[in-house]
C-alpha cells in the first residue's frame, strides 16, 4: 500500500500546466526536426549513389530472369520530366532521413511520455523503445533483401521474348515509379514491424491478454490480409510477403505477450 502511494506521489509531483506540456512539445519537435533537417541535407548530398545501391534488386533479378551476366547487361533506369529525377531525389533523401533517425523519434516520444509513467513502467517501457528501431530496421532490410527481388523477379518474369520481329515486350523502368515502389514498401514494413511493441504494451498493461489474441486468430488473418492488399503497391507478391510477415509478428507477439501480462496474486483469504 505504501508502495503504491509512493508512485502515485511520484507521478502527481511530475504533473505540469498544460502550457508546459506544449512547450515540451514543441522543444521535442525542434529536437527531431533538427535532427531530420542534418539527416535530410546528408542524404540529399549521397543520394544519386542511394538511388544507384536501391537499383541493385533490380539488376540482380534482370540477371536470373534474362539469363545474362550482370557486366553485360544494359539496363536504364528512365525519367520523363526535366526536373523528375530531382524530385526523386528529395523524396529518397525524405524517407532515408526518417529511417536514419527514427531511433531519435522514438527517444523523444519515450522523453515526452515518461513522466506520465510510474517508476516501474518506465523500466519496463525501456526494452520496447530499444525494439522499436531494431524491429523498423528489420522491416526495412526485408524489403531489401527479400521483398524488392522478388518483386522485381516477379515483374521482369512478364517480359515476352518476340514470337514476330519487332514485338519484343520488356520493362523500361521509370525511376519515379521505382522509388515510389520502394519507399511505400520500405515505410509500411517498417511501421507495420512495431506490432509486437505495440501488443507486448498492451499486455504489459493488462489491456489486452495473449490466450484472447490466440482465440481470435482467424479474425486476425483476414484483418491482416485486409491490411496488406490497402496498404501495399497493387501486386501479389509484395501483398503476400507483408501478410505473411506480420502473421508470423502476430503469433511470436501472442508468446511474447503472455510473458508480459501481469501475474494472477494468490488468493490470501484461506
Amino acid at each position: 500500500m505504501a508502495q503504491i502511494t509512493h508512485d502515485e506521489d511520484e507521478v502527481e509531483a511530475s504533473r505540469a500546466p498544460l502550457i508546459d506540456h506544449l512547450i515540451e512539445l514543441r522543444q521535442r519537435l525542434i529536437v527531431v526536426i533538427a535532427f531530420l533537417t542534418a539527416a535530410f541535407v546528408i542524404c540529399f548530398v549521397f543520394s544519386g549513389q542511394l538511388y544507384q545501391l536501391l537499383l541493385i534488386p533490380y539488376r540482380d533479378a534482370a540477371a536470373a530472369i534474362r539469363g545474362v551476366p550482370v557486366e553485360e547487361l544494359d539496363l536504364t533506369a528512365n525519367f520523363f520530366a526535366p526536373l523528375e529525377f530531382f524530385f526523386v531525389r528529395l523524396k529518397l533523401s525524405l524517407v532515408g532521413a526518417i529511417i536514419v533517425i527514427f531511433p531519435v523519434i522514438a527517444w523523444q516520444v519515450y522523453g515526452f511520455v515518461a513522466p506520465g509513467l510510474y517508476k516501474n513502467e518506465r523500466g519496463a517501457f525501456a526494452p520496447f523503445l530499444a525494439m522499436s528501431p531494431i524491429l523498423f530496421g528489420a522491416g526495412v532490410g526485408f524489403v531489401y533483401y527479400f521483398v524488392l527481388p522478388m518483386v522485381m523477379r516477379f515483374s521482369l518474369g512478364q517480359e515476352q521474348v518476340p514470337e514476330l520481329a519487332g514485338t519484343r515486350i520488356e520493362l523500361l523502368l521509370n525511376v519515379s515509379d521505382y522509388m515510389n515502389l520502394i519507399t511505400t514498401l520500405m515505410l509500411v514494413f517498417g511501421v507495420s514491424f512495431q506490432m509486437p511493441v505495440f501488443l507486448m504494451l498492451l499486455a504489459k498493461a493488462g489491456i489486452l491478454r495473449g490466450e484472447t489474441l490466440l482465440k481470435g486468430w482467424r479474425f486476425a488473418v483476414v484483418g491482416i490480409a485486409l491490411f496488406a492488399a490497402f496498404a501495399t503497391p497493387p501486386d501479389p507478391v509484395s501483398q503476400i510477403m507483408l501478410g505473411g510477415a506480420l502473421l508470423l509478428l502476430y503469433f511470436l507477439s501472442i508468446g511474447g505477450m503472455r510473458l508480459m501480462e501481469p501475474k494472477d496474486e494468490p488468493d490470501e483469504t484461506s
